[in-house]
């Protein structure tokens, strides 16, 4: 196949990084050959809550100064204190200034995009509620968004993560409800296997409207580099290729099979990934 994408595209992550210090992700990535990152911004690289977050003035300027940029952003969420899709009026606003604290931080970081999920509802009530709040609370977000530059890009998740949005369907009809300009979709390889759809069929339903892929190998319940799941590296890439996509692709590895040793997971990942570059 003849190679189709740049370097630049190709953001690494750092949630596989936990039992090690920013800097030692940085070093790695640079030394790896990464030019992108997408930054995961939960602790103990990152500090955001819904009062205040890191000096992101001085750490663009540490990633600038290796060579890095960042080009996305993870307020993190779903399994943290704060989510979408809180029942509870006084934590829901907590939440709302958190993911606004996160946008903020995104844009000062010089993020093009904070990436974003549905959140999730009690198993007990029904799913039409919980969807509202998720819907209104995205649609408050996205206007935060608009005001700071960037865009809110939503991924999909597992059945075992969400009862919200989990499939191509659901992240439709979630886009076309909340119909912003500062909306758009983020696609995970990892909950579109566990779904049973393809690459090619979130392309044909959102085309240019896809602006980042968590671009993973996987198996049902893994985020992992490629070649240590079963999707079809080669089809997924003649996909993007077909439709010129221009986002990026972050490698959002949180297998802990991975954990001991993020750096050979990323050296080997950017190995297979290199014979597609451009």
């Amino acid at each position: 196949m003849k190679p189709s994408i740049r370097r630049d595209q190709v953001a690494g992550m750092n949630i596989h990084y936990k039992n090690y210090s920013l800097d030692y992700f940085l070093n790695a990535q640079q030394s790896i050959g990464f030019t992108s990152i997408a930054l995961w911004g939960g602790p103990p690289h990152f500090w955001l809550d819904y009062v205040t977050y890191s000096d992101c003035k001085m750490l663009r300027n540490k990633i600038q100064s290796m060579g890095l940029n960042v080009v996305g952003f993870v307020a993190a969420s779903v399994l943290y204190r704060y989510q979408y899709c809180l029942f509870e009026p006084e934590y829901r606003e907590r939440s709302f200034h958190y993911f606004s604290n996160g946008i903020k931080a995104a844009a000062e970081l010089g993020s093009k995009s904070l990436h974003i999920n549905s959140g999730w509802g009690y198993k007990t009530e029904n799913r039409e509620e919980a969807w509202k709040r998720s819907r209104d609370m995205l649609f408050r977000l996205a206007n935060v968004a608009q005001q700071e530059g960037i865009v809110l890009s939503m991924e999909s998740l597992r059945p075992d993560e969400t009862g919200l949005v989990t499939t191509l369907q659901d992240a439709k009809r979630m886009f076309d409800e909340i119909n912003h300009s500062s909306f758009k979709i983020m696609l995970d390889t990892n909950p579109m296997g566990v779904a049973n759809e393809t690459i090619w069929q979130w392309f044909e339903t959102f085309d240019q409207d896809i602006v980042n892929i968590h671009f993973v190998d996987g198996t049902p319940f893994g985020h992992l580099i490629w070649g240590d799941g079963t999707f079809p590296l080669e089809d997924m890439v003649t996909c993007l290729n077909t439709y010129n996509f221009e986002g990026y692709l972050c490698q959002e590895i949180t297998d802990a099979g991975y954990f001991n040793d993020p750096v050979a997971a990323d050296g080997q990942n950017m190995k297979t990934l290199s014979r597609y570059f451009i």
